[in-house]
């Protein structure tokens, strides 16, 4: 049966949750349609399921079958380990075994599949070509973990008495799609940053165990709140600050923020002998000389515990419940704990029970150490559910069929395990009925982990020994047979073992790492052993560190990643782009046309002498999802893309420290990251974010390491602080003060695209558009400071007529506090107006502004969506509306009904502006029966998901840029007075082959540019930067313009 082409698909029995798939629909479309001479898959079965995340009738679709009889399939594939009676003779397995660290609970499993001369292929064994497990689910648990926590934190504080954004969130499996709940999380962040937290839970601090892909996922939706992570030994800082402003009775103040930080074990733990520092390889070691701390030094200071680190009994505890008792006694803030690891009984002691994802918290009240399945009351909630990446199911699903997609050909239609690729014969843990060379170790462990059973095993029982002391192996135990051969040696000497520790390396470059207890009788016998494993580890070596105790068998070495050579590249500059966003393709493609006929008529002139070697561009893409980077390069001669974890320090340090110039098209929260490695090896950086406080400090350090970190190098910020300083500077050359600066931008569809009632579409998340329409703003007008209030932004909207461009049809609302831009274009003492304003077409602000007093941009859980029946988008429009659907016949619900609701109501005082809104809210289809998605809790919420839906850009729509600046000079000597304008206007492209939206154009070109003219030391200053002054922007204008933007200048 081995190697016939038949996949089966097994239905999971573990877990009533569990609804991952290995492969959905449109994987195994591709497979089955793919032809199977090139597929190597004939037929795929699939077990019945009525809980799967992808219906049976969808795979039907697709040409899949659906059986309970497997018996046809050679190769038979599941997420989690099966029951024993679903494994059949002679067929192939894939799953999750965990077995191959001889985990007693699973050794049943193992056994079956020997007995029945089945293969098993394990995919925590897989790996890439970048040494990391391909398929692993760490980092949605994590994800789903955070989002659970953050749920449950917003009822546990209600019943503590505060209402915080967080009880607007559901728990993950609530949200239809990952990006929903990312989408909730960045809308109770944007509440944060606006309306605040109470002082009386502040500062909310959440600590972070680990930094491996759990603790990644948790991090990432943390950080999509307002957030600062501090360090650990920040924390007692941090909570004096808060405790010193209530003392003041500041008690009604509020806190726009929450903190992170992230622990590892040198913060958890101490040296027992106060002379000794840290070790992290003593302590994996002999931890029995460190006593823990956590307790002491970062627990007080804690509101929240979120646990992802691995752990083992013979490390000290993270948190006893003895500790707890006597932190909660002293008044710690700690509120909950969030155990994704879920490890019962472990790190955290009073965690001693699992919860499940339809109940997944429990209450642990350490005065009286009792437990309780509710949020009222003392004590601390914890979160403990074991399978929590299912929650994000189609996204976790979706993740792990595009790898496994990969090479499931290959393991489906291989008749031979010679045959397959090395990484696939590395996850063969079991061929035929026979453990496979690379684990025969297995019955070994097994043996040396009996320890209650009353038969004696002398030879494996190190208790029995007088002498033992734990070592460690680390090098290329498995693929390179070293391990069976260490234990050889042990057994050879008449010695014992006791495994107590076993990660295997994922890729053929990969270490594995063992700890091992071993005794003997005598010392002699035991040094001898010690004295030959260190032979083997370093055969023209014959000595250990006795001091330590602790062997480290290294085997080959790690190949340095060395990109020059890897990419054929030696006297062409590199320049390294992080993030693999829209924005990224332009710059890419902007960047390797340099050296070609196309760039030299608007380049020439500004490449150095000290650069001419260097005309020419590499250009490495790097993303966390080498797909990503792969699809931005797709077609750009001298452009490679790679997998970078920019969290990982060795390997960004290894990419930043062989290129020349760094571009940063990552969030903002991650420049610091970067910045401090282009720090480290001197290189410059381009990003187009707000230099904020963590880069601003940053200045001193560039300065020292005679580096650039050039910031706000986009749209906005960017090209309009290079036009405004343009027209500033050549004002104040001429003698000129500048009266009045006006500005005002928009990105907005292009005129052909402006068809719907709003003039307006979103190609990202409404959500922060429309909060953004709630914003105060601040401007300064003839000399006087104008406040508009939030709530009053969009009736403060004034109509705008551009001289220059007669047919735009615009509106502009004041933008935030504009007063910070006269500081820093050193205007702030002679404009007596200095205004920013964001632009819309006209008519845009009216109808937000009656659609956010009718209630359509309300926050607030509305009852109606909580009910178990599903409202209709009918139903709830019309009871925004103050309607009632059972007293109106369908037939009159139109648009004039709808104005004439809005006029009676008082929503708006024009019919003309009624009409419009009722337009609107047609167009958005809250009209239809259709029932709204249990994932939207309020009425932003269903608003976003119509907007989103309804608001969104076609393939062939094209969005536009506008940006218009006027500058009135009043000049010296009795010179007239002079008004100076500059325009910038780009729409997007759709002519090559692929469309650019204008937004990626105007933030991509510029940042590129910025990393040409630090590649060509055009700028010579050093530190933190903005396109602020000369050397910088007069460049970049030109060649903006000679590329083909449009920037018109006129003075009158």
């Amino acid at each position: 049966m081995l190697g016939n082409g038949v996949i089966g698909i097994l239905a999971e029995s573990t877990n009533k949750w569990e609804r991952r798939v290995p492969l959905t629909p449109a994987h195994c479309a591709r497979l089955l349609h793919g032809g199977s001479g090139k597929t190597g898959v004939s037929c795929i079965i699939l077990q019945p399921s009525t809980k799967r995340i992808h219906h049976d009738a969808l795979y039907e679709d697709v040409g899949c079958k659906i059986s309970e009889d497997l018996s046809e399939c050679g190769f038979i594939l599941g997420i989690k380990q099966p029951k024993l009676e679903m494994i059949l003779p002679d067929r192939a397995y894939a799953f999750f075994s965990h077995t191959h660290k001889a985990q007693k609970e699973n050794m049943p499993l193992l056994d079956k599949i020997l007995a029945e001369r089945a293969t098993l292929f394990d995919y925590e064994l897989i790996a890439g070509d970048n040494g990391k497990r391909l398929l692993a689910f760490g980092k949605f648990a994590g994800r789903a973990g955070m989002v659970d926590f953050l749920c449950g934190l917003g009822q546990r504080y209600l019943s503590l008495g505060y209402s915080t954004p967080f009880l607007s969130l559901g728990a993950s499996y609530m949200y239809s799609s990952l990006a929903a709940a990312k989408a909730a999380v960045i809308s109770v962040g944007e509440e944060i940053a606006t309306m605040g937290l109470p002082s009386g839970i502040c500062p909310l601090v959440f600590v972070f165990t680990g930094e491996g892909n759990v603790s990644q996922g948790a991090r990432e939706i943390f950080k999509l709140l307002p957030h600062t992570f501090v360090k650990p030994s920040r924390l007692p800082e941090l909570f004096q600050m808060a405790r010193d402003l209530t003392q003041v009775k500041q008690t009604s103040r509020r806190v726009f923020q929450v903190y992170g930080c992230v622990v590892t074990c040198q913060d958890m733990v101490e040296p027992k002998d106060p002379s000794n520092f840290f070790d992290k390889a003593d302590y994996y070691a002999h931890p029995e000389n460190y006593r823990p701390v956590f307790h002491e030094k970062i627990a007080p200071f804690t509101s929240v515990i979120v646990n992802c680190m691995y752990w083992e009994k013979r490390y000290p505890p993270l948190l006893t419940t003895t500790q707890l008792q006597d932190l909660m006694r002293k008044g710690c803030p700690l509120v909950g704990i969030s155990d994704i690891t879920c490890d019962i009984g472990g790190s955290i002691e009073f965690v001693n029970r699992s919860t499940s994802i339809d109940s997944p918290f429990f209450r642990y009240d350490p005065h009286d150490n009792s437990y309780h399945h509710d949020m009222e009351g003392n004590g601390v909630i914890c979160l403990a559910v074991d399978i929590l990446p299912t929650e994000f199911a189609r996204e976790a699903s979706q993740h792990f069929g595009d790898i496994l997609s990969g090479f499931i050909g290959s393991l489906a239609s291989s008749k031979s395990l010679d045959k397959l690729p090395p990484h696939l014969r590395r996850a063969c843990i079991v061929h035929s009925g026979a453990l496979t060379s690379l684990f025969e170790y297995i019955p070994r462990m097994r043996n040396s982990d009996i320890e209650d059973s009353s038969q004696t095993l002398q030879s494996v029982q190190p208790a029995r020994k007088k002498y033992t002391t734990l070592i460690s192996l680390s090098g290329h135990l498995f693929d390179q047979f070293l391990i069976n051969e260490a234990l050889d040696i042990i057994e050879a000497a008449g010695g014992s073992f006791h495994l107590v520790k076993c990660q295997v390396g994922q890729s053929i470059d990969a270490m594995s790492y063992s700890e091992l207890e071993i005794g003997a009788d005598d010392k002699a016998t035991l040094d001898k052993i010690i004295d030959s494993l260190t032979s083997l580890a370093n055969p023209s070596e014959g000595h250990v560190d006795s001091k330590e105790n602790v062997i480290s068998l290294k085997v080959g070495k790690f190949k340095d990643s060395n990109i020059e050579k890897e990419n054929g590249v030696k006297n062409e500059a590199v320049i390294l782009i992080l993030g693999a966003g829209r924005v990224c393709r332009p710059a890419a493609e902007f960047l390797t046309s340099i050296g070609r006929g196309s760039s030299e008529k608007w380049l020439n002139s500004y490449v150095t002498d000290d650069s001419k070697e260097k005309t020419s561009v590499h250009v490495i893409v790097a993303s966390l999802f080498l797909k990503d980077a792969e699809e931005i390069v797709e077609g750009i001669p001298n452009a490679t893309a790679v997998q970078l974890d920019i969290m990982s320090k060795e390997s960004l340090s290894n990419y930043i420290s062989q290129v020349d110039v760094v571009i940063s098209l990552l969030p903002s929260s991650c420049h610091s990251i970067v910045a401090s490695a282009c720090i480290q090896f001197r290189k410059h950086l381009v990003t187009a974010s707000y230099v904020d406080d963590s880069m601003s400090k940053m200045d001193e350090l560039a300065k020292s390491s005679d580096i650039a970190i050039l910031c706000e190098m986009g749209l906005d910020p960017g090209i309009d602080h290079m036009m405004a300083m343009k027209m500033i500077n050549e004002a104040h050359v001429r003698g000129g003060k500048i009266k009045s600066f006006t500005s005002y931008c928009g990105g907005l569809p292009s005129p052909d695209a402006a068809n719907n009632p709003l003039a307006y579409k979103f190609s990202w998340s409404p959500a922060g558009a429309i909060r953004a329409g709630r914003n105060p703003a601040t401007y300064k007008y003839n000399g006087e400071i104008v406040y508009v209030d939030g709530e009053k932004l969009y009736d403060s909207a004034s109509r705008l007529r551009i001289p220059d461009f007669p047919a735009f049809a615009l509106e502009c609302l004041p933008n935030r506090n504009s007063l910070v831009y006269g500081d820093l274009y050193g205007i702030e003492n002679e404009a007596s107006t200095i205004f920013r304003g964001t632009l819309r077409y006209e008519g845009f602000s009216e109808i937000m502004g009656t659609l956010a007093r009718i209630g359509f941009f309300n926050t607030e859980a509305t009852p109606i969506l909580e009910d178990e029946t599903r409202p209709t988008f009918r139903t709830f429009s019309l009871a925004l509306l103050n309607c009632h659907t059972e007293n109106l016949p369908e037939s009159i619900i139109g648009e004039k009904f709808i104005a004439d609701q809005i006029l009676a109501l008082g929503h708006c005082k024009e019919r003309e502006t009624a009409i419009k809104t009722a337009k609107t809210i047609l167009f958005l289809e809250f009209h239809e029966k259709s029932e709204i998605p249990v994932s939207c809790h309020s009425a932003f919420d269903v608003t976003c998901l119509r907007m989103e839906e309804r608001l969104a850009y076609s393939g062939t729509e094209k969005d536009m840029v506008f940006m218009h600046h006027e500058v009135e000079v009043e000049l010296p000597n009795g010179q007239p007075t002079e008004k100076h304008r500059a325009t910038l206007l780009e729409f997007g492209r759709t002519d090559g082959a692929r469309p650019y939206t204008a937004m990626a154009l105007t933030v991509g070109i510029p940042v590129a540019i910025g990393a040409l003219l630090l590649l060509w030391k055009n700028i010579k200053a050093k530190g933190v930067l903005r396109p602020v002054d000369p050397e910088i922007y007069v460049p970049v204008l030109d060649i903006l313009e000679a590329y083909g933007f449009k920037l018109l200048e006129k003075i009158d």
